[in-house]
């Protein structure tokens, strides 16, 4: 069984090859600069869509555009300050909170759930003018579910007239609770592709112009809370938002931006080498989200790859941030274009989508730099 994902080669012009050289020095550079926390989970708002979600709607298969500084600002800088937290739209939570976020999460910090996952989503607390979804005063909120998870309770904020979210930072005190659900099973959701959705009404009379809309949700496996940011424009009325007829692919990897092809054979650099630790962040019956961190050492590299194997009952059916190839129950990630290269002491993550029989233990992982 192999699973790839592949980037595309232009044709080699003088000038195309120093541009897409240049974009991925540059892209490769801010990687580097970002110290990459464990990902992901499995589920957030999709309507109104969340800051992350939005982003990763907008620019998945064309992040690297330069046109996205002066279209989509606030976009750019979340993908500039570490592209992981648009790849996992679905992972933005927090463990062991007790169901008492103001004593865990400050003022400012809530659209990043407190700077959870090592700071992943931090740029997502940025101040400014986020694109906006029009809404009316009485509208539902579609969360999303990759996992089936289900929910204890799910509580939607809006928030009070009067805030100006393109000039404050979001705190407790600026919400106000317009919407609830209480305890309801994976079973009570409605099936979609690659998952299960449910709706929250909330209804915010008074609202005009630009609000946040902040969702809370519990899940019911353990206690595990997501903290999701939605930046609409009430345009009053009272007829609910219609949520979207498509749910979100179960396939996240980007599209790769072309590059210039790589030679066959990259040297072995003298004193340049590369380490990866491997963990399971996600599972669930049958299933699991698996992540690798790459680290240079000794010297910059401009590429690496990690290699290990499978344990029985364990496959691999998807991934992002690698060219990803399975021969037997050997497994081999290369560097995209975009996160081969790294300065000394750099950090770079890629992820993958399995299944597994039995238990699902971490395997030891070699990795190979190149120059």
């Amino acid at each position: 069984m192999s699973v790839a994902l592949r980037a595309r080669a232009v044709p080699r012009v003088a000038w195309l090859a120093a541009l897409g050289a240049a974009l991925v020095v540059l892209f490769a550079a801010v990687l580097a600069t970002v110290a990459p926390p464990s990902a992901s989970a499995h589920g957030s708002v999709v309507d109104p869509a969340t800051r992350n979600y939005g982003c990763w709607q907008r620019w998945g298969s064309d992040f690297q555009n330069p046109a996205m500084a002066t279209q989509d600002p606030m976009c750019w800088q979340a993908w500039q300050a570490d592209p992981q937290a648009m790849w996992n739209w679905n992972g933005l939570y927090r463990n062991g909170v007790g169901g008492n976020p103001q004593a865990v999460i400050p003022d400012g910090q809530l659209c990043s759930g407190g700077h959870t996952e090592g700071g992943r989503y931090n740029a997502l607390d940025a101040v400014g003018a986020w694109k906006t979804t029009p809404i009316a005063n009485n509208f539902q909120v579609k969360l999303y579910d990759q996992a089936s998870h289900g929910a204890d309770w799910i509580k939607v904020y809006v928030t009070k007239q009067g805030f100006n979210s393109t000039t404050q930072p979001l705190g407790w005190g600026n919400l106000e609770l317009v919407g609830q659900i209480g305890n309801k099973p994976a079973s009570q959701w409605t099936p979609e592709s690659g998952g299960v959705s449910t709706l929250i009404p909330g209804s915010a009379p008074g609202r005009t112009g630009r609000h946040i809309v902040f969702t809370i949700w519990q899940a019911s496996h353990q206690d595990q809370s997501y903290y999701l940011c939605s930046d609409v424009e009430f345009g009053g009325g009272g007829t609910p938002t219609t949520p979207p007829t498509t749910t979100p692919p179960t396939t996240r990897p980007p599209t790769t931006p072309p590059v210039t092809t790589p030679p066959t054979t990259p040297p072995i650099s003298p004193g340049a080498g590369c380490s990866a630790t491997y963990k399971v962040t996600g599972s669930w019956s049958g299933g699991f989200q698996g992540e690798v961190q790459v680290t240079a050492s000794g010297a910059a590299i401009k590429g690496w790859t990690v290699r290990w194997t499978l344990a029985s009952g364990q496959t691999i059916s998807q991934s992002w941030g690698a060219t990803l190839t399975t021969s037997g129950s050997s497994v081999s990630a290369t560097n995209v274009s975009y996160n081969g290269a790294l300065s000394p002491g750099g950090s770079t993550t890629f992820g993958f989508l399995g299944s597994s029989s039995g238990s699902n233990p971490v395997p030891a992982v070699t990795c190979t730099a190149t120059t």
